[in-house]
């Protein structure tokens, strides 16, 4: 860890930090529920590091002392000795909170499950990923809202959009979980439409991207969207099917279609469909941006074919395989009832490992 770092990038941390603390301390700023989040998941993403930082300018201290003490009695070098060792330890904890997080850690996610090959299969192993999800959600404390759906004549799904949004201020939001699910997962299994009870093996793909408000998503001109209603479907209670609620829009100069049918009114329909599209355009920017930089980047796989995978679901063996990493457990009933958090944790290590590895000077 560098002198500069510690001393010049650190002041900073340990000045923002007290600000924010100052800010939150001031009723006026919780009027605004969405800036006093804001602040406050910044808050939490600083408090350990300022705390290691305390900690390890005391055990300098603690340190000078002891070696002063040392030359006089030699006991106290047992002491020194323990004293080094959790130096070093708060050094690489230090080393590790400072790696550059992902900036869209702290956001809610816009999560698409579309069906692929294998027919109705496909379709209801999409309904089974967002179970999955959505016990997973259920287990944090998330919230999950379908904006739009198609069901399968089984019961399935050949594509269904929610929001997943998370309360509170840590600094770890759905974002931070959820952004490894991207890409094509393949299941095999004995489908309930086999009569003869062979194996089968079908897609569904998922698509996940941070929600962007107006304010930090590209600029969209109101002149290339078309924008069409139509009379909502599905489960909603009363007044479903009545009037022309529900809300699709198209972007023209790119064809990305959108739409959300969950809201009652076609006000409320269109406002969340233009989120879910500014989201969308963004990250087609961001990954444009990445391509033409030569960035490398663990991409999402955007078609559904199953030779395209980024995890596999097999039943007869109750296995589930995550080909990124290497991770591999015979708990499948578990993960698909939301118990995600040892295939994610080894997801999560190993962005970070690559992080931390590309922080290092000489990487």
């Amino acid at each position: 860890m560098s002198t500069a770092r510690t001393s010049t990038g650190m002041d900073d941390l340990l000045a923002e930090h007290a600000d924010l603390e100052r800010r939150l301390a001031d009723p006026a700023v919780h009027a605004d529920q969405a800036r006093a989040r804001q602040l406050g998941r910044r808050y939490a993403e600083l408090t350990p590091i300022v705390d290691t930082q305390r900690a390890l300018t005391a055990v300098m201290g603690d340190i000078a002392t002891a070696r002063e003490l040392a030359e006089e009695d030699e006991s106290f070098r047992d002491e020194l000795v323990s004293l080094e060792q959790r130096r070093g330890e708060l050094e690489d904890r230090l080393r590790h909170l400072l790696v550059p997080r992902d900036p869209d850690d702290d956001k809610d996610v816009i999560l698409e499950v579309k069906a692929g090959e294998g027919g109705e299969e496909s379709a209801l192993f999409a309904g089974d990923l967002l179970r999955m999800y959505s016990r997973y959600a259920e287990k944090r404390g998330w919230r999950v809202e379908v904006l739009s759906s198609t069901e399968s004549d089984l019961g399935g799904y050949k594509d269904v959009t929610v929001t997943v949004t998370a309360p509170g201020s840590d600094p770890d939001g759905v974002w931070a979980w959820l952004k490894y699910e991207g890409g094509v997962h393949r299941v095999q299994r004995v489908p309930v439409t086999e009569s003869q009870g062979r194996i089968h093996t079908s897609a569904a793909g998922v698509l996940v991207y941070p929600e962007k408000d107006a304010v930090e998503s590209v600029d969209i001109d109101e002149k290339d969207l078309r924008i069409d209603v139509y009379r909502s479907s599905g489960k909603g209670g009363q007044g479903v099917n009545t009037t022309d609620s529900a809300v699709r829009i198209t972007h023209l100069p790119t064809g990305v279609v959108v739409s959300c049918q969950n809201e009652r009114s076609q006000l409320q329909n269109k406002a969340r469909a233009m989120v879910v599209l500014r989201s969308r355009l963004q990250a087609m920017a961001d990954e444009a941006e990445e391509a033409q930089a030569s960035a490398e980047r663990r991409s999402q796989v955007r078609t559904v074919d199953r030779s395209e995978r980024v995890r596999t679901y097999n039943y007869p063996e109750n296995r589930i395989s995550d080909h990124r990493v290497g991770y591999k457990s015979h708990d499948l009933d578990r993960v698909l009832d939301g118990d995600l958090d040892a295939v994610l944790d080894a997801l999560r290590a190993a962005d970070r490992a690559e992080r931390m590895a590309r922080a290092t000077p000489g990487s």
